[in-house]
Order: structure tokens, then sequence, then C-alpha cells
């Protein structure tokens, strides 16, 4: 297998026409997105070359403590980025079960998929922890923000309808149970979706990048359908947890309907 092709500055320079004429595209058609456009492609390529050189120093220095700390920050962005996604306005108990539902889902999955199916040594490899790591906690983040987004709007939309069933003696958990099913249906679909155009439809990232790097595709075949895998599992871990402890929040003590 031949090694990968080393992009000089002027060739990945060259990329960012696919972004100008973006720009010249809503511009003419009076679509006010320039700002948006401008300042993620700015963000993207910053934080990516600040990992770029953070990934390198950790490549040559693993140390066991720096791969937890990698781990930590990239749980506590994922987070706070799930709280800034979300437009309506959520408590303060619906933000704990979020963060909760977040870092439990994803650090069991991580470990399990890291200690049992790759089987990596040490298991603090930077080379395999982070970046594998970095596509379950992403894939989870995304899940969640759907099912925050259904829970939320379910439950206020559907506010008449709930106070109706308690009135009629049924528990807050049967009250909420299509709005919990609902919400767990939307956050799960995006990566069963993924799942089923993946090799026919589109090659994945992971899988595209193995092979450009020289490595077998066989190889990057067995490595994708090992993290699709273990994304299927954190994405439905996560999401279950927060669906399951998400609605009672939404609960007094009294079975009462809060939404303030």
């Amino acid at each position: 297998m031949n090694g990968i092709i080393d992009l000089s500055f002027w060739q990945l320079a060259s990329a960012y026409i696919f972004v100008v004429a973006l720009l010249i595209i809503v511009k003419m058609k009076g679509i006010a997105r320039e700002q948006e456009i401008l300042i993620s492609s700015v963000r993207m390529t910053l934080q990516l070359i600040i990992v770029g050189y953070v990934l390198s120093y950790l490549f040559e220095h693993e140390n066991p403590l720096y791969t937890l700390l990698i781990i930590g920050v990239m749980e506590v962005f994922a987070i706070l980025n799930i709280y800034k996604r979300i437009k309506a306005k959520m408590s303060v108990k619906l933000k704990k079960v979020i963060a909760l539902s977040m870092f439990a889902g994803t650090i069991l999955s991580i470990f399990y998929f890291l200690f049992v199916v790759i089987q990596i040594s040490p298991w603090y490899k930077t080379q395999y922890f982070v970046p594998l790591a970095g596509m379950i906690i992403g894939n989870s983040m995304t899940g969640i923000s759907l099912g925050v987004d259904r829970l939320v709007d379910g439950m206020r939309s559907k506010k008449d309808t709930i106070e109706t069933a308690l009135m009629l003696g049924a528990t807050p958990k049967m009250a909420a149970k299509t709005i919990v099913d609902h919400a767990f249906d939307s956050a799960i679909m995006p990566t069963i979706n993924s799942m089923v155009g993946m090799g026919i439809v589109f090659l994945p990232g992971m899988m595209t990048g193995q092979i450009l790097s020289g490595t077998s595709p066989l190889t990057a075949i067995e490595y994708q359908i090992a993290i699709m895998l273990g994304i299927l599992g954190s994405v439905s871990l996560t999401v279950i947890l927060f669906v399951q402890l998400g609605y009672k929040s939404f609960f007094n003590k009294q079975k009462q309907l809060v939404l303030d």
C-alpha cells in the first residue's frame, strides 16, 4: 500500500473555495447565514489545528493522566454544547440529568469498547483512546441533543393530554410514555439511518481516513464495523438513561406536571 499524500499549504487552502462558493450563493439568495458560515469555518480550522498539535504532543508523551484529562475536557464541552443547542428553557434538574446521562453512558461505552473489543495495551494509549472516545462522545452528544429537544417540546405541546391522563389516575410514567418513546426514536434514528447507508451510499470518515493512510481496506472495515456498533450502543445507553430520568424532572413530588 502506498503512503498517504501529504497536503501542502496551498493544496489545503484551495479546499476553502467551497466556503467561498457557499458564501457567494447565500449572498445572492439573500440568506442571512454569511456570519455563521465564516465563524464555523474559522472555528473548525483553529480547533483542528490546536487538536493536531495537542495530539502530536500526547503521542510522544503518553500518560494516563493526560488521557483522562482529555476525555474529561471532551465530556464537559459535549455537555455544554448540548445545553447551548437546546433553545427551550430547561430546569436545573433536567440539566443535571443530561450531564449524568451523557457522562455515565459514554464512559461505560468507551471503557467497554476499548478494554473488551479493541483490547488496547496500555489502556491509555492515545492513538486509540482519544480518537475512538471522541467519535463515541460526539455521536452520543448528537443523540441526546435530539432526545432533549423532542422531550421538552413534547412535554410542553402535550401538556393538556398529560394532565388529563394524570387526573384519570395515570402515573407520570404512563402519562409521558408516548412522549418518552418518541424522544428515544428521534434520538436513535440518525445513527440507524447512517448504518443503513454505510458502505453503499457513502464511506464513513474513519474508514476513509484509514484507507488513505495506507491501511488495508479489510482492516479498516473491521474497525469501522466495531466503532459503529460501539456508537450505536453508546447512543442507545445515553439516550435511554436520559429519557427514563429526564421525564421525571417535569413532575413534582405530588406527581403534578411542572413546566416552569
